[in-house]
């Protein structure tokens, strides 16, 4: 009989311990980027199985300059940087499920969403808006939430 309380109180421990869930931990990513290591935010958090992207600009990270050749040309840099960090963190374009976008111009819509639509067929919940004084007076700027 002891022995039949005992393991009832040890199975009953187990059950409600074990059912707890664990805090959800939260990462700050340092930048992958060595001249980007003293920024003041981080350029991934990683939190419940999602990554949270710091807004990326149409920029040529070799040379820390936007690319030339307008909207077109700053769109698909400001993706391909953002894949480039999706896939250093395991992820990729096709687990993005929303994209806030912010343009210097809303007379850039058409021409940007020309490029967006290759990059992301599968179509995330997505914000967009315009905006003055970008970063480096950039003409995008987009930040991502993706799945792991």
């Amino acid at each position: 009989m002891k022995l039949k309380s005992v393991f009832s109180i040890i199975l009953l421990t187990f059950l409600v311990f074990g059912c707890q869930k664990t805090p959800n931990e939260i990462i700050f990513h340092k930048s992958h980027e060595a001249k980007k290591q003293d920024t003041p935010f981080s350029d991934v958090v990683e939190s419940n199985g999602f990554l949270f992207l710091s807004g990326q600009l149409g920029m040529d990270h070799g040379t820390r300059t936007l690319v030339e050749g307008g909207i077109e040309a700053e769109t698909k840099k400001c993706i391909e940087n953002i894949k480039a960090v999706l896939e250093h963190h395991q992820s990729s374009l096709d687990k993005v499920v929303k994209c806030t976008v912010v343009l210097k111009s809303m007379d850039d819509f058409v021409a940007f969403n020309r490029i967006y639509k290759d990059y992301f067929p599968n179509k995330p919940a997505r914000t967009t808006f315009a905006a003055s004084g970008l970063a480096l007076n950039a003409s995008i700027e987009i930040e991502v939430i993706a799945s792991k």
